[in-house]
């Protein structure tokens, strides 16, 4: 899934693909090697077009029978229209029930909407999704510039709910 930018050069080339066009990358992709059941929690942090990995991440988890790894996400975006793979993450909690849990927030929401909630990415947030500790979690991360500061930046909100640096990866 690639955004695509009003003057995006690569978003743009990139949209103007057809399927079966090749497109090659002269570097390596930055990536997280995923071993089944390694955590008994992940907590995945997304802001608008971050979803991307995390998605990928999510998907490899629950498509795996064997893997047993717990799933809280939160979802930070300025729309609802933002909501990109809304339909298939709420697949994944129908189908993966206990093991599967979201939390959308909608910076700009018009309106009260069920099962959306209207703010950013906060402390507060957090708290309430976070499982005591987060002993033994790891935490993956992707947004914007801004979002992945506050979170894992100096005093950031993830070192103040008592994550430990290794426990956090930033896609």
């Amino acid at each position: 899934m690639v955004k695509q930018y009003p003057n995006g050069k690569a978003s743009t080339h990139i949209h103007s693909l057809a399927p079966g066009d090749t497109l090659t990358f002269l570097t390596a992709l930055k990536g997280f090697s995923w071993v089944p059941n390694q955590y008994p929690q992940i907590y995945a942090i997304a802001g608008g077009a971050g979803i991307t990995p995390i998605y990928q991440l999510i998907r490899g988890i629950l498509d795996n029978p064997n893997d047993k790894t717990k799933i809280k996400l939160v979802f930070g975006v300025n729309s609802e229209q933002d909501l990109l793979l809304r339909e298939e993450l709420e697949e994944f909690k129908k189908r993966f029930p206990g093991r599967f849990e979201y939390v959308y927030t909608v910076s700009r929401l018009e309106g009260e909407k069920e099962g959306l909630r209207t703010g950013y990415v906060t402390e507060e947030l957090l708290r309430g999704v976070v499982d005591g500790k987060g002993e033994g979690a790891k935490v993956f991360v992707c947004g914007p510039p801004a979002m992945e500061e506050s979170l894992v930046g100096k005093r950031g909100i993830l070192d103040r709910l008592g994550f430990e640096k290794g426990q956090v990866y930033r896609f």
